[in-house]
């Protein structure tokens, strides 16, 4: 499996459901940093790229898209997202993609890293290479 889906505590209440991420405890690292994405137009992707030292979790907060996640050696899987009492993990060396994403889609990434623009890989061929060497 390359992705995991793990479910968030959903707390059922009559004023609104809460969900709650709590890192070490539902979310499997300390969270460093937390982003969103939104606003965004049909037909668009988001993603396209790997982390070489960053774990993440993806949530669907609002509306639905999907998330291909590919293991460079031949791997992948597509996970539909569109409960906001879900997370995908995503660990490192795993290339993703997000598309598909329904009007009002709002994406919400828990991140075990700062942002550091070398620990990406944008290229898909030198994904391929790294995880040969390194996953």
């Amino acid at each position: 499996m390359i992705g995991r889906i793990i479910n968030l505590p959903k707390i059922v209440d009559p004023r609104g459901n809460l969900t709650v991420a709590e890192q070490m405890k539902n979310i499997p690292f300390e969270i460093a940093r937390v982003y969103w994405t939104y606003d965004i137009p049909s037909g668009e992707r988001r993603g396209g790229h790997a982390h070489r030292t960053c774990e993440e979790i993806v949530i669907a907060v609002s509306g639905s898209f999907d998330v291909i996640v590919d293991d460079g050696h031949g791997g992948k899987e597509v996970h539909h997202l569109n409960h906001p009492y879900q997370g995908l993990y995503i660990g490192t060396g795993v290339w993703r993609t997000l598309e598909d994403f329904s009007s009002g889609a709002v994406c919400l990434v828990l991140a075990s890293e700062l942002f550091d623009e070398d620990e990406y890989i944008y290229d898909y061929n030198e994904f391929e290479e790294y995880v040969k060497t390194n996953v």
